[in-house]
């Protein structure tokens, strides 16, 4: 197999498939899959001589229960059959595959491509709200309190209404009082909460 058989295998992919690429270079190619529940996946290929490694950024570190996210990330890694969650010097998540060059030598490459790509969007997409539920449910109700509080839209929070909107929520009045005291929209809350 040639070098940069893998890359040019995932270019001609993403043009029948209509699919952004973000070229790197002649080794790695970044393919961007969209998502509904995130937004979008971006699987960073990487064609080696002994392996062909795709790597797709999930999430960053969470801000709080971090026992209980890590531990959720382990459970499923014995779920997902080849591909297995990781994390970085950061701790930030990442979904990780790694597989020989030869499966892309045969008539079944653009098969095998197209089903991990697949996989890769459905785990990053199933598993988004889980992981931010669990890692940024504080900064979540700050965000909702912060824009209820200021009229703003809800929307990109939709999913999780039940966890942070009710007559709980205590920073409701926080938000409501900075209001009138001259907070300003780079003290918004919002550059918190992962998309």
């Amino acid at each position: 197999m040639s070098a940069g058989a893998v890359i040019d295998l995932v270019r001609r992919w993403a043009q029948e498939n209509e699919v952004e690429l973000e070229s790197v270079d002649e080794a790695q190619i970044v393919v961007v899959l969209p998502g509904e529940k995130k937004l979008k996946t971006n699987v960073s290929i990487r064609e080696t001589t002994h392996a062909v490694d795709f790597q797709a950024f999930i999430v960053r570190r969470p801000d709080e229960n971090r026992e209980r996210f890590f531990q959720w990330l382990l459970q499923q890694n014995g779920r997902l059959g080849g591909l297995s969650f990781s994390v970085d010097g950061y701790d930030d998540v990442y979904l990780n595959a790694s597989l020989p060059p030869q499966v892309f030598a045969t008539d079944a490459a653009e098969d095998v491509l197209d089903s991990y790509l697949g996989r890769f969007l459905a785990i990053a997409d199933r598993s988004f709200n889980d992981l931010l539920a669990l890692g940024f449910l504080t900064s979540m109700k700050r965000e909702w309190a912060w824009r209820i509080a200021r009229g703003e839209s809800t929307r990109n929070l939709a999913a999780f209404e039940h966890l942070v909107a009710g007559s709980d929520n205590e920073f409701i009045g926080t938000f409501t009082d900075a209001s009138s005291h001259g907070e300003t929209d780079a003290d918004a809350p919002g550059a918190g909460v992962p998309e």
